[in-house]
């Protein structure tokens, strides 16, 4: 006899159970309805919104990156320390941007971890503010300044030009001549005659030891060139003794044609082992103590660089030469003269032998008594 089936649930439950299922579904289909609704009511209409205002905001930007700034400055100065959002805030306050995050966004877009170059700027006139930050972060468009070391100026004279010289830092100023050699990376070189004479240009703020390292580099570089052709029989040994005989020429002589030869009669008095004597050596070495005029005194005080006293080269240049100076130092013109006195208008009357010297010196003292 087969077993009685056990019912676990009656078949009024089991219509109550369908009928819940009837009602979730009903539910979730309201539900779907009303969140679709929601989404196509609220949703897309502010989605049309923020595409409407990023599109717009693009516009705007794309229109202000390339519109005119309309700077009215002659020369636009930037300060040390002046940052993109300094530079924002100031524009809006002078009415040259109407909201700073313009020039914030695009400064972070394209030129990401760029270093603002400070300085004095002379912008063109159709400046957009793309072309703007191109120029404060490259330097392109600083104001250059100048300054002009002129050849036969000692390095004392050079310093005191270029602290003189306009809007330059001055880092320099208090340092001793051989700090800047060291600044420079030679620390074993005598400052005097390194720096080439020449005209310099430096930016607004920038330090004075750009200069320095320009003339130092140029001089170094002269010298390079020049050596190389030095005439076989040249008694100098090394750029440096072209380097001292040069700035004595300079001194001796700004007259470009006249300096070949004076370099001829020093190289000659030194094949013959006869000093110098040369007048400019003479009053470098006493200093402060040369008042305008040269003295039997002067000529008799043993210095370094009295070639009245001592044989030989100087121990170091006395000025700054040019290239006309080097060139000669390097090149010196054959000439039978070991003598030379001014004989007015800055040239010079050459001899061959003292007693013809000592002729020209008596004819030179003789016109300067009776001007």
């Amino acid at each position: 006899m087969a077993a009685p089936t056990v019912r676990l649930y009656s078949a009024r439950f089991e219509e109550e159970f369908l009928y819940s299922l009837d009602i979730a579904d009903v539910l979730y289909d309201v539900f779907h309805i009303v969140i679709k609704n929601i989404f196509i009511r609220l949703i897309v209409p502010l989605a049309i919104i923020s595409a409407m205002l990023v599109a717009g905001a693009y516009w705007y930007y794309s229109k202000a990156i390339v519109s005119d700034l309309n700077l009215d400055e002659d020369i636009f100065v930037i300060e040390r320390g002046a940052t993109i959002n300094g530079l924002a805030a100031r524009f809006v306050e002078e009415g040259k941007l109407n909201e700073p995050w313009s020039m914030r966004l695009l400064a972070r877009q394209e030129f990401p971890g760029k270093a603002i170059q400070a300085g004095e700027y002379d912008f063109p006139k159709d400046l957009t503010l793309r072309s703007f930050l191109e120029h404060i972060v490259s330097g392109k468009g600083q104001v250059d300044m100048r300054i002009t070391v002129v050849e036969g100026w000692t390095f004392r004279q050079m310093r005191e030009a270029i602290y003189a010289a306009n809007k330059i830092r001055h880092v320099t100023k208090d340092w001793p001549d051989q700090q800047i050699m060291e600044a420079l990376g030679h620390p074993e070189l005598h400052p005097e005659g390194q720096f080439f004479p020449d005209t310099y240009h430096y930016r607004a703020d920038e330090p004075d030891l750009v200069v320095f390292r320009k003339s130092f580099n140029l001089m170094q570089e002269k010298l390079d060139e020049l050596w190389p052709l030095r005439n076989d029989e040249l008694l100098l040994k090394t750029p440096y003794e072209v380097l001292i005989l040069a700035s004595i020429i300079e001194k001796e002589t700004q007259v470009r044609d006249e300096q070949p030869t004076i370099a001829g009669v020093f190289m000659n008095r030194l094949r013959k082992g006869m000093r110098l004597q040369t007048d400019p050596t003479v009053i470098y070495g006493v200093g402060d103590a040369y008042k305008g005029d040269i003295t039997r005194k002067h000529l008799k005080t043993d210095t370094p660089y009295n070639t009245y006293t001592r044989s030989g080269l100087t121990p170091t240049p006395i000025s700054l030469p040019g290239e006309d100076s080097l060139l000669a130092a390097v090149q010196p013109a054959k000439t039978d003269a070991y003598y030379f006195v001014a004989s007015g208008g800055g040239r010079h009357k050459f001899s061959r032998t003292l007693a013809e010297h000592n002729k020209a010196v008596k004819e030179y003292l003789r016109r300067q008594k009776s001007q």
